[in-house]
């Protein structure tokens, strides 16, 4: 039997997020998958899947789901006021519910983006290995766009088993708190290009602080502050670009290239956004402000491996609390 989930309203922008596409850039095929992969791991986390499963990523406003069954959800990322009929609920923990229940998750307070995780994942068929929606080329996720309300969801069942035990523990706020504040401190590495700009611009380029614009999405951010120079007119061929590039157009305007980017670009690339840090730079929303910080190559590798150190460690973490829940049936 089909277990599934009713979409009663869809949010201003749900779709089914997870692990990248990986290894098809050759192609022109973008890897995508969640902005903030930090708050979609642990989503799955919490309720036992594996690290990369997809999830449903809300932008700004989340859905009203109606749910068929039991299950077993978690809710991580920017700050959502979010309830279970009607009575509030919290963020970054395993949340039960049953059969007829509707989860409603409204504005966010803070940050931009949150993820639904579903025990035993969302139902939907791989392409190019990878669960997730790219809205551009019409495929991944659920028949390749956006949730419209009256959609139906299936779920996999779920490997954990569906406890009715309320859960009193959770992810620790100072693991979180990264959502918060209009300022965004972002740490980058120097691009192939940053050479070409002026020793002027590569001052300003730390010591501005940048404008998250409206035209900004899942594909990029346009950036306005102070323009940036080159040092010379020298045209490039397109080159290769990815999720944190940051290429400099004629405007002399940042743009920071996001999960949906191309593959290449012909724009100097003056900076790369180092994988720790963008899931900060995810939950930007228009009217934030980013400062860049300049870090080593060195550096960017060392953050990178605790980042996926602390990771390990918050699976062992959870994986023992479930275990504890057990021995206490």
């Amino acid at each position: 039997m089909m277990i599934t989930i009713q979409v009663i309203h869809s949010g201003f922008f749900t779709t089914v997020q997870g692990k990248g596409r990986f290894g098809y850039q050759k192609a022109g095929v973008s890897v995508g998958g969640a902005m903030d992969s930090f708050a979609s791991r642990l989503a799955n986390l919490l309720v036992g899947n594996d690290a990369d499963e997809a999830t449903l990523e809300i932008t700004m406003n989340g859905p009203t789901l109606r749910f068929d069954t039991d299950a077993l959800i978690a809710i991580c990322g920017g700050s959502f006021r979010c309830t279970l009929n009607s009575e509030p609920v919290s963020m970054w923990k395993p949340l039960f519910v049953r059969k007829g229940d509707v989860l409603s998750i409204g504005a966010c307070q803070s940050g931009y983006r949150a993820y639904v995780a579903f025990a035993g994942g969302l139902n939907v068929p791989p392409v190019m290995n990878s669960r997730s929606t790219y809205v551009q080329a019409g495929i991944g996720g659920f028949h390749g766009r956006a949730l419209r309300s009256g959609d139906v969801l299936p779920l996999r069942a779920p490997v954990i088993a569906i406890r009715e035990k309320p859960v009193r523990w959770g992810i620790a706020f100072s693991e979180r708190n990264y959502v918060n504040g209009k300022k965004k401190i972002v740490r980058v590495a120097e691009g192939p290009e940053y050479g070409m700009f002026t020793a002027q611009s590569q001052e300003r380029f730390f010591a501005s602080v940048y404008e998250v614009t409206t035209q900004s999405d899942r594909m990029g951010y346009r950036l306005q502050g102070q323009a940036l120079e080159r040092a010379t007119n020298h045209e490039m061929i397109s080159e290769a670009v990815t999720f944190g590039t940051i290429q400099v157009p004629s405007s002399g305007q940042p743009i920071v290239l996001m999960a949906d980017c191309q593959t290449t670009g012909g724009y100097p690339r003056i900076a790369q956004v180092i994988s720790a840090d963008l899931p900060i730079l995810a939950q930007a929303r228009p009217g934030d402000y980013i400062q860049f910080q300049k870090v080593s190559w060195q550096e960017a590798q060392r953050l990178y491996v605790e980042r996926e150190q602390q990771m390990k460690k918050w699976k062992m973490i959870i994986q023992q609390k479930w275990r504890e829940m057990d021995d206490a049936r």
